[in-house]
């Protein structure tokens, strides 16, 4: 399975960014899946002009990052809070490309505060189906996030660890559920 885990800030120094790093580190050692980190500090897209309708239909400059969420069977949003939504980075990343027919969304939000984007993750919950994705019903949510990962990614929370834990089963659970591995055969053929 290929996942791609983005990290829906454009600001420099995000602390979002850290608890993307942390997962994408975490699904690396831990799984057998091919693990992406799109990072939107990397990607300057502009406001949303017209759909990549296909990796060969994007601008070049954008052409790796199209050839990768095509290519996602799975997605994981990580996202700060902005105003009680996600981040317009992200959304703007999202209407970039069609429908995300059956893939699993995993929803990470974090905030330096007590709440954990809780009011981000709700929305997000109604973006995923309109996207026509399946969302992980159990949430990440990361309150006081600038106390939870230094900068590199490194859990400095060990209570935490749990709700990592937790949320990395329970999506992997749904993610390979939903994305089954071609068999033998239909790779040989391919």
């Amino acid at each position: 399975m290929k996942l791609e885990i983005i990290s829906g800030s454009s600001r420099t120094n995000s602390i979002t960014k850290r608890v993307a790093l942390h997962l994408y580190k975490i699904l690396q050692e831990t799984t057998n899946h091919e693990i992406g980190l799109i990072d939107l500090q990397e990607w300057n897209l502009p406001p949303l002009q017209s759909v990549f309708t296909s990796a060969e239909h994007t601008p070049d400059k954008f052409k790796p990052l199209s050839k990768r969420i095509f290519a996602a069977d799975a997605f994981i949003l990580v996202t700060p809070e902005y105003n009680g939504s996600y981040s317009p980075a992200l959304k703007n990343l999202l209407d970039h490309f069609p429908k995300q027919h059956r893939k699993p969304f995993g929803i990470v939000t974090a905030s330096p505060g007590q709440m954990g984007g809780i009011r981000a993750a709700q929305q997000l919950l109604l973006l995923v189906p309109a996207l026509f994705g399946i969302a992980s019903p159990y949430l990440l949510l990361v309150p006081a996030v600038d106390k939870k990962f230094n900068p590199q990614g490194a859990l400095l929370d060990e209570n935490f660890q749990n709700s990592v834990h937790n949320f990395i089963a329970e999506y992997l659970w749904l993610a390979e559920s939903i994305v089954k591995e071609p068999i033998a055969n239909e790779r040989a053929a391919a």
